[in-house]
């Protein structure tokens, strides 16, 4: 039996995975219009890859191989992170593209490996989002503009917290026609992601279609709706997953109407980070209680203070989407600056809480 690294490794892969959050916060800022120094002005098209692989894909990465005991499970997080230190010292894009695809090939291994040891459904998923993360990062490696692999990074996060919801809804015995609704918003995003190369619009709006599918789903069939009724931390992470539930369903009619401006301007703006922001930071920030101790061993205590930063993403996300809809700058503007100030306060508290503890 091999033997996960030290606890040591975990902690420097939370560092750099944490460098690339701070880094993309900051080049996300400079996008916003800020005057803020870059090292090169080329580091402002690196927003999207920092994000989506070098902190989520790092951090999900780093959260399955903990619960494990195989050292090659790591070699995900080993691979996002790879991924993004050749972003930053300007090496081809197509290197972090192909490192970035082995992550996604290899979590795919990792999903159909738990399978093959707990024929459960929801590693069918699970392993479906991986392979599209992978699918996604081999079209980058043809140079494609980066709009056009969003869709698929987007997608790979969508499914894989809607089948990590999945696995909980077992303890209800869901009906086959709940399972069969699930299965089909899962087809119906697929399907708009695997159309999106030839007829990108058409694909985009499939693709919101399912995620509409997919929040409605969530909306109805998650726990959340029972854990809300309890105190503490229950109550709270039910209220961070019920708001991004709703905040996917924007998404999916973003997508769908304005479909035409995924690419560049501030509906495109609005359309991403509904989804990235609003449903994918809302998650992290509900169950970080949860995953950041199973990662570090050390133990995260509830505090009425982690409302702060919930609310303050939350708040501010409605300002910035307003700002895009209206096409008043500095709504977009200060709604991004917000949209900062939440993560960081989230980071804030949640070592307050750690530091409080020990």
């Amino acid at each position: 039996m091999i033997t996960t690294p030290p606890r040591s490794l975990r902690f420097l892969f939370i560092a750099l995975a944490g460098l690339s959050l701070l880094l993309g916060i900051w080049i996300g800022v400079a996008r916003l219009g800020f005057s803020l120094p870059l090292p090169s002005p080329l580091m402002i098209s690196l927003h999207g890859p920092l994000m989506a692989i070098g902190f989520l894909l790092t951090l999900i990465g780093l959260e399955r191989a903990a619960t494990t005991n195989h050292c090659w499970f790591y070699g995900v997080p080993v691979l996002s992170i790879l991924s993004m230190l050749s972003l930053l010292t300007d090496l081809p894009s197509a290197i972090a593209a192909v490192l970035a695809a082995g992550a996604g090939l290899l979590l795919t291994g990792f999903f159909v490996e738990l399978y093959k040891r707990q024929a459960e459904e929801h590693f069918i998923f699970l392993a479906l989002s991986a392979a599209v993360l992978a699918c996604g990062n081999l079209l980058w490696i043809t140079e494609t503009t980066l709009h056009r692999i969003v869709p698929w990074w987007a997608g790979f996060l969508i499914l894989m917290i809607a089948g990590e919801r999945l696995e909980l809804t077992r303890l209800r015995s869901p009906k086959s026609w709940v399972r069969n609704s699930f299965r089909l918003a899962v087809i119906i995003l697929i399907a708009g992601l695997v159309t999106s190369p030839w007829e990108f619009r058409l694909g985009v709006r499939i693709a919101g279609a399912g995620m509409i599918a997919m929040a409605l789903w969530l909306l109805r069939y998650d726990l959340a709706w029972q854990s809300i009724r309890q105190p503490g931390l229950p109550r709270f992470m039910a209220a961070g997953l019920i708001a991004g539930y709703f905040w996917l369903a924007v998404g999916g009619v973003f997508w769908i109407w304005f479909a035409r401006f995924f690419g560049a301007g501030p509906l495109y703006d609005a359309m991403l980070h509904v989804v990235f922001l609003g449903f994918v930071f809302s998650m992290i920030f509900a169950h970080a209680p949860i995953i950041l101790p199973s990662i570090t061993q050390l133990a995260l205590p509830f505090h009425q203070l982690f409302y702060l930063h919930a609310g303050l993403l939350h708040l501010s996300l409605l300002l910035r989407v307003a700002g895009d809809l209206a096409l008043v700058p500095g709504g977009q503007s200060w709604g991004g600056i917000l949209n900062a100030l939440a993560i960081v306060i989230f980071l804030s508290n949640n070592i307050r809480a750690v530091v409080s503890r020990s």
